[in-house]
């Protein structure tokens, strides 16, 4: 129904344009749309894909979790009233989701794992300790061997765990 109405009020402006000028403007339409289209289809599905996540961990209210920030394959979300954190890592090679109940933690820090002379970052982690066993439990959050891009992604995902850490200990501190 939607294309007919469309074709509606196209059509005296098509009709009044040379046909080569319409098909070349048909062309250009065609090229932006399929872009548009499969980037809004990705974003639905990805939604859909966090809020699942949420409700695996939260049946009864997924919306709970009031903050939710996602970069480079990763989400995090947070629900900062009943202090719980979910890390989901969308990396192509190792999809997981990790919980963690942060009123059972007394910390938590970040975990930089470097090589070399020039201190190159390989890995970062979170860590966080039990409040009543003092196990370190170790979330990852960044591998050197899982970046396409290399050094370029380790910097962003570094400042984006440096944001989220201070978030987390901001929560486990109430």
């Amino acid at each position: 129904m939607k294309a007919v109405s469309y074709f509606i009020i196209i059509y005296p402006i098509l009709k009044s344009m040379e046909t080569s000028v319409t098909i070349i403007g048909i062309v250009i339409a065609i090229i932006v749309a399929i872009p548009v289209y499969f980037s809004a289809r990705t974003s639905a599905a990805s939604k859909s894909k966090i809020l699942n996540i949420k409700k695996k961990f939260s049946p009864t209210h997924p919306e709970d979790f009031d903050l939710t920030e996602s970069q480079s394959n990763k989400t995090l979300t947070i629900d900062q009233k009943n202090r719980r954190f979910i890390l989901m890592n969308f990396n192509p090679n190792q999809q997981e989701s990790t919980y963690v109940d942060l009123k059972t933690v007394s910390s938590s820090k970040l975990v930089l794992t470097t090589e070399g002379p020039s201190d190159t970052i390989i890995k970062i982690d979170f860590e966080f300790q039990d409040k009543e066993t003092s196990k370190k439990i170790t979330i990852p959050f960044y591998d050197f061997d899982d970046d396409r891009i290399k050094q370029i992604s380790a910097y962003q995902d570094h400042q984006f765990a440096k944001k989220w850490l201070k978030i987390i200990q901001d929560s486990i501190s109430r």
